[in-house]
């Protein structure tokens, strides 16, 4: 079965809320907005105190270019603009929004209707995925639009869709499979016929047999999709790691995939630009998991942005008691909460509820010298090498070795007997070589 070349391990799969249909959760009497919900440049405000608001009307404007436009997901009144604070407690711009009915801005279709034909070009398709303030939903949240404008003289060969969700305890993307195949599919068409390609691989993980078969007999409508079922392996999702299963190409160091020829999106991504071209909807709501193992309702719950995270976990039952954790994500390289009255954000996959055994680390002893962390490490860097470089702060040398080639996929932290923090080391010289590269780039 395909997979990826280095590396990579088998964590315990814990999909505890498979079975969960997608719920639509309840709106909130009050909701935060941030105004900026994307990797790159700040959007533009264009709400102020006292505006009313409909669902799906531009609050902040994409200006520069990477950025993404901002929606409000609900009706109602803008009660202050102001600093609020994320899940890790940095605080950013916000818009208040006291939340009043649900009316949806006029030319939206909220409709079930499937719409196959697709009547933009790809200069269209690219526009309406910008208005539409649609990003990258795998995590990142790059604004989608900027992938499709391919620099001069690239092209692209194939477009690839990450639908392998090979995080623990994450399902909303197989439920998004199970319930919107469909819609899932036409907007893998809109991204096939905005690149102008012939094929497009969707790659799932073995390990959701149904999906695959599901997936597999709707896709006989479709010429030039092919579903492609991948060993159960960590971490498969990871950008470079699924071309390389898929295609064999290998993306050089500190390239983006279309030097091989590939443009890889999110099956989530893949509806959002659906409702976006077919439905004039903008990105307003996402799928989240909310799970662990002591969870009294584990669901799959249809949200709107700006929800506060603490009516999710109440939604659901509450905080279990010996709760140690809260992750935003998955356990491998999802971040911790630090602040329940957060609002959830356009990437918001999943709010995984740990046990206080469960999310507890190991003892940090000295390295054994195993080379565990090196065999499992997909990128096929060394990370203790990388770790023991950035604790005597010489980030120039980790920056020679490679660490910015890092996924952060934390299999070198899963793997390691001694416990040692390697994924945070890593991380940290990241963040140094950037401030280094900055610094070199205004000499």
């Amino acid at each position: 079965m395909k997979t990826f070349n280095k590396g990579g391990v088998h964590p315990q799969e814990n999909k505890l809320s498979n079975d969960s249909a997608i719920e639509v959760f309840p709106l909130p009497k009050q909701a935060v907005v941030f105004v900026s919900q994307h990797l790159g440049a700040p959007s533009t405000l264009v709400v102020q105190k006292g505006d009313k608001v409909k669902v799906g009307q531009l609050i902040a404007k994409a200006e520069q270019f990477i950025c993404a436009n901002t929606h409000s997901p609900y009706s109602g009144t803008v009660t202050k603009i102001d600093l609020a604070a994320d899940f890790t407690g940095y605080k950013k711009l916000a818009v208040y929004i006291d939340v009043e009915g649900d009316e949806w801005m006029e030319g939206i279709d909220t409709s079930n209707d499937i719409i196959r034909d697709i009547k933009l070009d790809s200069a269209q398709i690219i526009d309406k995925i910008k208005e539409m303030g649609i990003v990258g939903l795998g995590g990142a949240a790059f604004p989608t639009h900027i992938k499709y404008m391919l620099p001069q003289g690239k092209k692209a060969d194939y477009l690839i869709i990450n639908a392998v969700e090979c995080e623990p305890y994450l399902t909303s993307d197989y439920r998004l499979m199970k319930e919107k195949a469909e819609e899932s599919l036409i907007g893998i068409e809109i991204l096939k016929k905005t690149l102008n390609v012939d094929k497009a691989f969707v790659g799932i993980e073995a390990n959701k047999p149904d999906a695959i078969e599901h997936f597999t007999q709707l896709s006989k409508n479709y010429k030039g999709i092919d579903i492609v079922p991948l060993k159960t392996k960590y971490p498969q999702g990871a950008e470079k790691q699924l071309i390389y299963a898929l295609t064999k190409r290998q993306v050089p160091s500190g390239k983006l995939p279309i030097e091989v020829g590939c443009v890889v999106n999110n099956i989530g991504t893949a509806q959002a630009v659906y409702n976006a071209v077919q439905k004039n909807m903008p990105l307003v709501q996402n799928i989240l998991t909310l799970t662990g193992k002591n969870v009294k309702q584990r669901k799959n719950l249809l949200v709107r942005v700006g929800t506060p995270l603490q009516s999710v976990i109440d939604y659901c039952g509450g905080l279990p008691e010996d709760t140690g954790k809260i992750i935003s994500g998955g356990p491998m390289m999802g971040k911790a909460i630090s602040d329940l009255s957060a609002p959830t954000v356009k990437t918001t996959s999943a709010l995984l509820l740990m046990s206080k055994k469960e999310s507890s680390r190991k003892e940090e002893t000295n390295c054994l010298r195993c080379g565990k962390c090196v065999k499992v490490c997909p990128m096929g860097l060394e990370p203790i090498k990388i770790a023991q470089l950035a604790e005597n702060r010489l980030w120039e040398d980790t920056e020679k070795a490679y660490a910015m080639d890092c996924i952060e996929c934390g299999s070198c932290h899963f793997t390691c007997p001694a416990g040692r923090p390697l994924l945070d080391l890593m991380r940290v010289s990241k963040n140094h070589i950037g401030d280094l590269r900055r610094q070199r780039a205004q000499r």
